[in-house]
């Protein structure tokens, strides 16, 4: 039986006998401490044990020493892979997996230790050799995942940005003055300044100001995002957005991870969902499972390619709806886009790993 007590020995932790053979270790991860549980080959899972960081690495290391071989996981979250590589570096074969519900029976009532035995039996079925009981989350290298915290943080700002304009935009609402987000451009800011009541000129002038610095970092980020991408002198579509094919290609982090064009085209998590059961069977909206932030810089790009990109055979595909011509409904155009997006994601996907040029594609490049 496995102890969860670290004791004092005067021999090395290496040198310590195999006692275990095959132990399954899951953790529920948290900021200062980590509940773990652990399961031996052919028992039950032992009761969940609450420690700090730096001890549970310590027994890990114990455990590592101790057993044949160590499989664990723990859900992804706002820890990070940290954790992922001091395990690996231990020795243990760990999964970081996409976080999951649970409480499959809906009982409402589940906890860290809850979460672990969960856990554990899902990870006893997936080292059986049900690999769909998982969704294995890929981890990053550590340059990868440096790579794209710039993309992220200025997704961020946008968003600082954008709240503090919605805050001084509901201020003037209030008032029964309607004004837009880009109040605090310097054009729109002389002009609110004179029409605007003398009163609440001070209190947007905070969020003026603020906003600025914000605009300001951005802007400092999309530089250094140019000039990378200017540095390695590659060709790329035209009006593809610089900004765009940073996001994107940081966010996928490596082409060749796909091994086909459904794999590609899922990642980004606009496939249409689907409810089939006997004879019925509907389309339901697109899963978003997947990377969000992929998600938007496609949506984005495909809008630019849409008008800018007449030779391109999706363009060409979806001119009766997206052309800006057509008289299309919002709704069906919103339906339209998507589904550009998710096939140019696939051609973004075969153009990088060689299975199509751009010239076959249609794209005019630069």
């Amino acid at each position: 039986m496995i102890k969860y007590t670290l004791k004092e020995s005067t021999t090395t932790v290496a040198s310590q006998p195999k006692r275990y053979g095959v132990v399954k270790l899951t953790q529920d991860v948290h900021a200062h401490f980590f509940v773990s549980c652990v399961q031996e080959e052919g028992q039950q899972p032992k009761a969940p044990r609450k420690r700090d960081p730096k001890t549970h690495l310590q027994w890990v290391t114990q455990l590592v020493a101790q057993s044949e071989k160590v499989y664990s996981c723990y859900e992804a979250g706002p820890t990070g892979f940290a954790l992922h590589r001091q395990l690996t570096a231990l020795g243990v074969e760990n999964i970081v997996i996409a976080p999951v519900r649970l409480d499959e029976q809906g009982k409402k009532v589940n906890n860290d230790q809850s979460d672990t035995l969960q856990l554990a039996g899902r990870l006893d079925r997936y080292v059986a050799g049900n690999k769909r009981i998982f969704t294995v989350v890929r981890v990053p290298t550590v340059e990868e995942e440096q790579r794209r915290v710039w993309p992220r943080q200025r997704k961020q700002l946008q968003g600082q940005r954008l709240s503090l304009a919605s805050q001084g935009r509901g201020l003037v609402l209030t008032q029964g003055v309607s004004i837009d987000n880009l109040w605090w451009k310097e054009a729109k800011w002389k002009r609110h300044q004179t029409e605007l009541a003398p009163w609440l000129l001070p209190h947007l002038e905070i969020f003026r100001k603020v906003i600025l610095a914000i605009d300001e970092q951005i802007a400092q980020i999309d530089q250094k995002i140019l000039r990378e991408r200017k540095a390695k002198v590659e060709p790329k579509p035209k009006y593809a957005g610089d900004a765009s094919l940073e996001v994107i290609e940081a966010e996928v982090c490596d082409w060749q991870r796909f091994g086909s064009w459904r794999k590609a085209g899922s990642y980004c998590g606009l496939t249409g969902g689907v409810s089939a059961s006997g004879q019925s069977h509907s389309d339901l909206s697109i899963t978003k499972v997947g990377n969000r932030r992929l998600r938007t810089a496609l949506i984005e790009m495909a809008w630019r390619l849409a008008l800018h990109q007449p030779n391109y055979w999706l363009t060409q595909k979806w001119a009766s709806i997206l052309s800006p011509k057509a008289k299309a409904h919002r709704r069906l155009r919103k339906k339209a886009i998507v589904a550009y997006a998710r096939q140019l994601f696939v051609d973004l996907w075969k153009w990088k790993t060689g299975r199509i040029t751009a010239e076959h594609l249609g794209w005019e490049m630069i």
